[in-house]
């Protein structure tokens, strides 16, 4: 297939252009076909700069054709304080992957966000008990928000307790909740309180030590595991990772910078890992076997996933005739 022409999407038309539904649909997609073998293999890196990181993720699937995406976020969590900007921002480049023409060059804020937000909301539907109605968010930042979004698409929450190290910002988020999903939602200060009554339990902070421990955690909890996407950072007390089931997003990202980082030569094992999430939605293997048992999403986020967002948002450009047409090579 021969191309002529680069799209450019900004922050406000990718948010038109891919809704919270698609996502979770195309999130979705992308950890199944990963399973069944149609990916590219996914690059991973983490570069360190003055008071943040930069993380660079790429890959690829096969989406009726083939395609790449490569995607650089720029992470400095004392901007929104210091320069009135966020936390995260960067680009994803979507190319062809038959020919390697670049088709688009977008804003990654809006994907990034709603791609994360997708992926824990697919594990706990695959992985938390069925019914579960009670839901403790950790970090109450722009992941946490659309964290509650999120799980109350797929699953029946009637209680949400927020808890942050900003109370303030927890409040907020708690009147904000309240008012847009109905949904009883409160600030708790006792995060073992909060995490024992809940059914789940979703972490996405940029926390360096963890502070969830092992006795927090009730029987049959589902825990969403967010933050950990560079090697130094840590949410979860690895003996929680050690003694129960754990599903990953990508075995070898995880065994790099996610929760498994940190658990490994601690007492697990490589091969104490139950599964890829792939593999339980494509159904290669089993996923909640019983109601006590806690399960762990150790999530480090995917190039699989920004391929499936961008390819989304860009199907959707080219079908509305959205962004602007340039050209790289004249």
């Amino acid at each position: 297939m021969r191309h002529n022409h680069t799209l450019l999407l900004h922050r406000s038309e990718v948010a038109q252009l891919l809704d919270f539904d698609t996502s979770l649909k195309v999130v979705e997609d992308a950890f199944r076909l990963y399973a069944q073998g149609k990916g590219l293999k996914s690059g991973l890196m983490n570069v360190d700069s003055v008071d943040g990181e930069f993380h660079i993720k790429a890959g690829g699937l096969v989406l009726g054709r083939r395609l790449f995406a490569l995607k650089v976020n720029g992470g400095f969590f004392h901007n929104p304080e210091r320069f009135s900007m966020p936390s995260i921002q960067g680009v994803i480049v979507l190319c062809d992957g038959e020919n390697g023409y670049p088709l688009a060059v977008m804003d990654s804020s809006e994907i990034t966000m709603k791609r994360t937000g997708a992926a824990a909301a697919v594990a706990a539907k695959h992985l938390a008990r069925h019914g579960s109605s009670v839901l403790t968010i950790c970090g109450c930042g722009v992941q946490g928000r659309i964290q509650v979004q999120a799980m109350s698409r797929v699953l029946p929450i009637r209680n949400i307790f927020l808890f942050d190290v900003d109370k303030a910002k927890a409040e907020s988020l708690a009147k904000e909740m309240s008012k847009h999903l109905g949904i009883r939602t409160e600030v708790s200060a006792s995060l073992e309180t909060c995490v024992r009554a809940s059914d789940v339990c979703v972490t996405c902070t940029p926390a360096h030590q963890f502070y969830l421990r092992k006795e927090d955690v009730a029987p049959g909890t589902f825990i969403a595991a967010m933050g950990a996407d560079s090697p130094d950072k840590q949410e979860l007390d690895p003996e929680l990772l050690i003694t129960n089931k754990v599903v990953v997003d990508i075995l070898e990202q995880c065994e790099e910078v996610g929760e498994l980082h940190h658990a490994l030569g601690k007492g697990m094992r490589r091969e104490d890992v139950h599964a890829e999430l792939g593999e339980i939605i494509a159904g290669q293997k089993m996923g909640r076997t019983s109601e006590e048992e806690i399960i762990i999403f150790d999530a480090t986020g995917t190039a699989l996933q920004d391929v499936a967002a961008a390819a989304a948002a860009y199907e959707n450009a080219m079908l509305y005739g959205a962004g602007k047409a340039f050209n790289f090579f004249q």
